[in-house]
């Protein structure tokens, strides 16, 4: 059987599920569709479609941002209408949960050993079923957005799947940061207060 692929690496949403659809509308023997992608809001969509069609659904993550999604067309849809998807476009959030950073190191003791430790914080919160609304970065935690920083690839993950990622713009002055900054954008104290004031609820590393 056939194997169509798709390439929607770096398409916004909901142009993987325009493409999957299209593709999927011009198959006319039974085969695979393969449709690559790099976020998780685009294979929850294609997800979605491929249940829209009875259509057996496989995903596989590559990378921190390449998934593969396939189904299996048994019957082609020929002339059959395509069934709409109901879509999403932002990352499920826990409706409030707010992650706070304000070092670049976690817990008390080796440095080495709390930068180990953060990374691996920063990496699984980016894992969990339903991703922080936001994240905030002060103090020390500014080192962690910006150029050189270990977690730009997870950070820039969740900020790919809808997380608000914010760093104080004062202390990126202080730390001579502000030209480095690497993923999301520059806040101010009055944003930081109302974001946690307004959190249903915070966590700290």
């Amino acid at each position: 059987m056939a194997v169509i692929v798709v390439d929607a690496v770096g398409e916004a949403c909901p142009i993987p599920v325009v493409k999957a659809t299209r593709a999927l509308r011009g198959m006319t023997s039974p085969g695979t569709l393969e449709v690559r992608v790099d976020n998780e809001v685009a294979v929850q969509n294609l997800k979605r479609m491929a249940a829209g069609h009875h259509l057996p659904f496989q995903a596989q993550q590559l990378g921190q941002a390449l998934f593969t999604v396939t189904m299996e067309v048994a019957q082609p849809l020929g002339d059959a209408p395509v069934r709409e998807v109901e879509m999403t476009c932002t990352a499920e959030t826990s409706g409030g949960f707010l992650a706070a950073v304000d070092t670049d190191v976690m817990g008390r003791g080796s440095e080495a050993l709390g930068r180990t430790l953060m990374k691996g914080f920063l990496y699984a919160l980016g894992q969990l079923p339903r991703l922080p609304e936001t994240i905030l970065f002060y103090n020390g935690g500014a080192h962690l957005t910006t150029e050189g920083s270990a977690s730009l690839e997870d950070l820039r993950g969740m900020e790919a799947r809808g997380v608000e990622i914010l760093t104080c713009g004062t202390c990126l002055e202080h730390y001579g940061l502000t030209e480095k900054l690497a993923v999301g954008s520059v806040t101010n104290m009055y944003t930081i207060v109302e974001k946690l004031a307004a959190a249903g609820k915070v966590i700290k590393p």
